[in-house]
């Protein structure tokens, strides 16, 4: 699709911390720009994190979309808002790709689901449905062995209270969770469908949020139908990720603060059971960033005809 030097992008949702981390990466971006950044509570003023365009300010996302001119929309909303938003912006121009960051299209086969590791997105898709961050984070510990899995896969999740959003909850609430971790939705997560759907269907995924505030950690438990020991295993992961330049793979267990503001993902921690057939494995990921914002990039950057990594290799230690 790449034809153009610079695609310019309407965001939806830019006050959001997700919002607020696609503003940064598109600032660093060489060939995306912001246009449009609208916000129901921040309209009019101004933008401090991007710098390409000092006076740009929030459009009111109450208001009719301005849409002339954009290549990109890309819907950073809660939930159950942006399907309200689509049809809007296809009536305005069709041809406009949209990335949606919320749940609302995972589960419609209309649009391209992306793990870009995993899903082999291919350029000039327009309907692009972003993963949610903990079926990224399990997903990504899922793939490279799906063919040797026995069984039912039972992945454990801790987040940061960002996942929970900015809109107050019990889940974001200091006074629930100060020093603390709490179990929520520990069957039917919204993420376990996710998974099911276009991973692995055998699975059991239980969430908990904890007193910091970004990155997620997963915990994954597999059973295996073939022997294998830890080095067979790390061959496997390190094979199939061989050509992706934000997974790292690690003997040695991931830590969360390891990936903190950055766009990677570290896969580690492999142990597995003196039959060689019960393996587990960790995961870590930034959940604003790999589980969300710099995934919606490395996807845009795919559709464009760009290397999937473009702008998104320099913030890692």
């Amino acid at each position: 699709m790449m034809s153009k030097i610079k695609y310019k992008i309407a965001l939806l949702g830019g006050r959001g911390f997700v919002g607020q981390e696609i503003i940064k990466l598109i600032d660093k971006h060489n060939f995306f720009d912001l246009s449009l950044i609208y916000s129901s509570s921040q309209a009019g003023e101004k933008i401090e994190s991007y710098n390409k365009n000092p006076e740009l300010k929030y459009s009111d996302l109450n208001e009719n979309l301005q849409l002339d001119d954009i290549d990109i929309v890309i819907c950073a909303l809660p939930n159950g808002q942006s399907s309200k938003f689509v049809d809007k912006i296809e009536k305005i121009n069709n041809s406009i790709v949209i990335i949606d960051i919320s749940s609302d299209f995972r589960f419609d086969d209309n649009w391209f689901y992306s793990i870009p590791e995993i899903n082999n997105i291919s350029s000039g898709m327009k309907r692009i449905s972003n993963p949610g961050c903990y079926a990224t984070a399990s997903q990504l510990a899922i793939a490279p062995i799906k063919d040797i899995i026995n069984f039912k896969v039972s992945c454990v999740g801790i987040s940061g209270y960002s996942g929970a959003g900015a809109i107050p909850n019990d889940k974001n609430n200091p006074k629930i969770i100060n020093k603390s971790i709490l179990p929520y939705a520990l069957s039917n997560h919204t993420h376990e469908k996710e998974i099911k759907k276009h991973c692995y269907s055998n699975i059991s995924f239980s969430p908990h949020v904890a007193d910091f505030f970004r990155g997620i950690l997963v915990t994954s438990h597999f059973t295996l139908s073939e022997r294998q020991n830890i080095d067979e295993i790390l061959k496997i992961y390190d094979d199939f990720y061989i050509n992706n330049k934000l997974i790292k793979i690690q003997k040695e267990p991931p830590l969360i603060k390891d990936v903190i503001n950055t766009n990677y993902a570290i896969i580690g921690g492999y142990s597995i059971s003196d039959d060689g057939h019960n393996l587990v494995t960790c995961c870590v990921i930034d959940n604003l960033l790999k589980g969300a914002a710099s995934q919606c990039i490395q996807n845009l950057n795919i559709t464009f005809g760009f290397e999937e990594s473009l702008s998104l290799e320099d913030n890692f230690n």
